[in-house]
């Protein structure tokens, strides 16, 4: 299968994501992939708030199944997320489980105004009621495949399908 151009679809996504914010919007990237993706937004729209990164795993519906990731990242939110508008950007959208457990974390620092959900990839499989608001395309691939997103050594990226 061919997938598109990460880095083509990466500023198709700001292209997208720059009338819907302003100085005061919080980007908050999702570990790994959706953080590389932030990092890249972030500077793309030249946001003044600092941007945002989660690490979701103590926050996962499966993490007594699937245990804990070998590198687990602090999270950090260098902003007030009380009354702020949010985005929050994924890698990949699969079932919505780890959004679903983004959201849970986030509301741990505050209240924002409002979450909406940026992400380079849907490839559909909800199994949560959840959608992005931003998608740089929408992909179909098997049941026991995955769309994954790598970062090269030059901060290029790539995606690729993999067996589950």
């Amino acid at each position: 299968m061919k997938l598109p151009d990460a880095e083509a679809l990466l500023g198709e996504l700001a292209g997208k994501l720059e009338p819907h914010v302003d100085a005061d919007t919080g980007l908050i990237g999702i570990h790994t992939g959706g953080a590389w993706i932030a990092e890249r937004l972030h500077a793309a729209l030249a946001l003044a708030t600092p941007l945002g990164t989660l690490d979701v795993s103590f926050y996962r519906d499966d993490f007594q199944a699937r245990g804990l990731k070998p590198h687990v990242r602090p999270s950090t939110i260098p902003f007030d997320v009380d009354g702020r508008e949010l985005i929050l950007v994924d890698d990949v959208l699969y079932t919505g489980r780890t959004i679903r457990a983004a959201m849970n974390e986030l509301f741990d620092y505050g209240r924002p105004k409002s979450i909406r959900l940026a992400a380079l990839i849907d490839r559909g499989g909800r199994e949560l009621p959840i959608c992005a608001q931003f998608v740089g395309a929408v992909v179909t691939v098997g049941g026991g495949e995955n769309v994954e997103l790598a970062r090269a050594a030059d901060g290029r990226l790539t995606l690729s399908v993999t067996k589950a």
